[in-house]
């Protein structure tokens, strides 16, 4: 009896003392996992990639990227949604999108017409406490009937139009109340690629989106939006009904007005468009002014182009570098300086052109009143031309 109770006990203590080792044997090989042996030093090359690889931030024992619920939560209260009642004017015309009766008759309102109405939903951004309102004009549209701004508290009001300015796709409106959440403005010349913004609208009325993304790129032109063109190029989610609202920064910057995106869906491509800040604050600075924009013109020049590959060969031209005057007014400024139709401008106030809407940028930022100093490409030879400065305003009454 004995003998048979140690030969027990000898065989437990046994089986306890092969499971720690197993156990700790087990615990040794994931622990070696993690850690390479010190035992076996690592190549040099190896332990320099070691020290001079960057640590990520960690919460626990989780990687975690940026934290914008702080910035998020104070930006969505600054943005509003915005309702446009439109009163358009349409033919009654059974042949309205018929390209062959238009070919025959044009636009004649054979037929009669009558008021339709329409609304337009979009986003805008709050940037004063006592009220003032910034939103793209295509939100507002034209001959606007009622515009209602849907706060962040839920509060609904009647809103006035300032002014508006189609060059630029900007719109200022009003609402009659104070201590309301402004976004501060941000300095949009300082905006780098790669740097992080926020979206913030009402993308298919659903109020108070907020969508991530970096700068994809900044001065964009040429994309077909507006007349004065220099956007901001980023990849955060921007759809309809975002139009009008805010891009901002980390620090809770107003650096852009969301305006329109590049699709072949219709929705989001990862490309989006925004107005640069510096340009929106020029374009409410005017409006709270004069009730339109002050921009500088040359005068009578009724249509410019890119130079192709096919004009230069045509010109002599030894690139495709300015603006090429396709048709112009007798008796207009520049007109008067000696610029003709088929010069090439190549330069302005020592500014190299390289598009179209890069000249219109800079001759609607001239100061009025003042000159400016043109270089034309004409018959295989350049030559610089002396322009006073004009308000556009005054080419457009």
């Amino acid at each position: 009896m004995l003998r048979r109770f140690l030969l027990t006990f000898v065989l437990v203590v046994a089986g306890f003392t092969a499971g720690m080792v197993l156990t700790g044997r087990m615990r040794y090989a994931a622990d070696s996992v993690a850690e390479p042996a010190l035992s076996q030093p690592a190549p040099a090359a190896e332990a320099q990639q070691q020290r001079t690889a960057p640590t990520p931030q960690v919460s626990g024992t989780l990687a975690t990227g940026p934290d914008f619920t702080k910035i998020a939560g104070q930006g969505v209260k600054g943005v509003a949604n915005i309702s446009s009642l439109q009163v358009v004017r349409r033919p009654n015309s059974p042949f309205e999108n018929d390209p062959f009766f238009q070919y025959f008759f044009g636009d004649q309102d054979m037929y009669g017409s009558r008021d339709r109405r329409s609304l337009s939903l979009g986003s805008g951004v709050i940037i004063s406490p006592d009220g003032y309102i910034v939103t793209n004009n295509h939100v507002v549209g034209e001959n606007v009937r009622e515009i209602t701004v849907a706060l962040s508290d839920n509060r609904e009001v009647k809103g006035r139009v300032i002014g508006t300015d189609p060059a630029t796709d900007i719109a200022l409106l009003k609402v009659d109340l104070k201590g309301l959440p402004a976004i501060p403005w941000g300095d949009s010349s300082k905006l780098q690629v790669g740097e992080w913004v926020l979206a913030i609208g009402s993308p298919f009325q659903l109020s108070r989106t907020v969508t991530a993304g970096i700068i994809s790129a900044t001065g964009r032109s040429n994309v077909g939006f507006s007349q004065y063109e220099d956007f901001i190029q980023t990849d955060a989610a921007i759809n309809p009904g975002n139009s009008g609202g805010a891009l901002i920064n980390t620090r809770g910057e107003l650096i852009g007005i969301n305006t329109g995106i590049f699709s072949q869906s219709g929705g989001y491509q990862g490309i989006g468009f925004a107005v640069p800040s510096n340009l929106v604050q020029h374009v409410v600075n005017d409006l709270m002014k004069y009730g339109e924009v002050q921009r500088g013109t040359i005068g009578g020049i009724v249509a410019i182009d890119k130079v192709t590959p096919q004009i230069a060969e045509e010109i002599g031209a030894p690139n495709t570098q300015g603006a090429i005057v396709i048709r112009m007014m007798r008796g207009s400024e520049a007109y008067d300086a000696g610029v003709r139709p088929g010069d090439v401008i190549v330069g302005f106030n020592g500014t190299r052109i390289d598009d179209p809407s890069q000249l219109y940028r800079l001759v609607a930022d001239a100061k009025i009143g003042s000159t400016a100093t043109i270089r034309v490409f004409r018959n295989g030879r350049t030559s610089d031309v002396k322009v006073p400065i004009v308000s556009d305003a005054r080419h457009r009454r």
